[in-house]
């Protein structure tokens, strides 16, 4: 089965399916769902030119899936050398072979092998817009209807169980001044010195961390006047912020950032996506964590990181779900791998669990 898994993965690693690649997309997930065979239904979406599809081992979609194994197809760029995949001291080599076309390779292999006999609901999703925020492919299957008790998301964990990821809130804060003439500043009201007040304010309740820490943070990003001279006195200032929160703070976070702002700061939430979380006491979470003990023989941790992915989509709609893969090193770098022992490893972890919760 190794070999079965290699030879897939160098497959979709020599495709370069990235967001700005239309037909790229397709490709990679046309050879995925080739790989598949005929045995079970595919179900296609598309919006905003951004393919997906749901392969499932019944005639009809069922109102619910028990477990849905969730993969991504697209990467971010790269190097052209980075689509020629090497294997060298048992690893291997190229873009998306940790984030996440190996993994991928191991979760259609498992879903093409087990299906055939699970009795229960299962899914294989395969979409091709996560690394640019997966709202046209995970997010847009969902917004159809599609639910499980469960997914799982093949992303890099090192045999870890992430349950929990940062939600975003991207957000611009507005002071207004009052302009006059530079070399008269009293006659008005400078806008940016107002805004330094909002800045010393975010500093006082989110101070930059040296370390990462379980906090939610705010990082400045930009900072913007439309004055465009230096004998004016600003009368407007925009400030752009994006804030990681953590899944405890998903009902106060927005009434916390407009209450510690400054008398005439006004902030305008643009993006506000969900934290990822699933309790550590979710049933699907423990038998997976007891299989993959048995499998790697070490004690396997539940992982709380700032980064997203596509399962928070999944917990938008109250589906729980984590982020499961193997073991590996460089996302979105020039020397990105997977080792490959993990990667049989955690296809059978997979087949395992499959038929675990049945």
């Amino acid at each position: 089965m190794l070999k079965n898994i290699l030879d897939l993965s160098k497959k979709l690693i020599s495709i370069p399916s990235t967001k700005d690649n239309p037909g790229e997309l397709k490709r990679v997930l046309d050879l995925a769902i080739i790989e598949l065979g005929n045995a079970y239904t595919v179900e296609y979406f598309t919006k905003n030119n951004i393919p997906s599809a749901l392969i499932y081992n019944s005639k009809t979609r069922p109102k619910k899936f028990k477990i849905i194994l969730n993969a991504h197809l697209d990467v971010v760029p790269a190097k052209n050398e980075q689509y020629q995949p090497v294997i060298k001291d048992g690893k291997l080599f190229g873009r998306g072979a940790y984030d996440m076309k190996a993994p991928a390779a191991c979760e259609i292999l498992a879903f093409r092998e087990m299906a055939k006999t699970i009795k229960y609901p299962l899914a294989l999703q395969l979409v091709t817009d996560e690394e640019i925020g997966g709202f046209d492919a995970t997010k847009f299957q969902l917004d159809q209807g599609i639910r499980s008790d469960f997914s799982i998301a093949g992303e890099s964990t090192e045999f870890g169980i992430k349950n929990q990821a940062k939600g975003i809130i991207w957000a611009k804060i507005r002071t207004k001044g009052e302009a006059s003439h530079g070399a008269y500043p009293w006659q008005g009201k400078n806008a940016i010195w107002m805004m330094n007040d909002v800045l010393n304010k975010l500093r006082k309740h989110y101070p930059e961390m040296k370390k990462e820490e379980w906090k939610t943070t705010v990082n400045i990003a930009k900072i913007e006047t439309s004055n465009t001279t230096y004998n004016k006195v600003p009368d407007d200032c925009v400030l752009g912020i994006d804030v990681r929160y953590i899944p405890a703070e998903t009902k106060t976070i927005a009434s916390k950032l407009k209450k510690i702002l400054p008398k005439g700061a006004e902030v305008e939430i643009l993006v506000k996506e969900p934290a990822q979380f699933t309790p550590q006491s979710n049933g699907y979470i423990k038998i997976l964590r007891q299989i993959t003990t048995t499998y790697t023989r070490k004690s396997v941790p539940l992982i709380l990181k700032p980064g997203a992915s596509d399962i928070r989509h999944f917990n938008r709609v109250g589906c729980d779900g984590v982020e499961f893969g193997p073991c590996g090193y460089g996302l979105h770098t020039d020397n990105e791998w997977v080792d490959i022992k993990s990667l049989e490893t955690y296809y059978n972890i997979l087949k395992k669990f499959l038929l675990s919760v049945a």
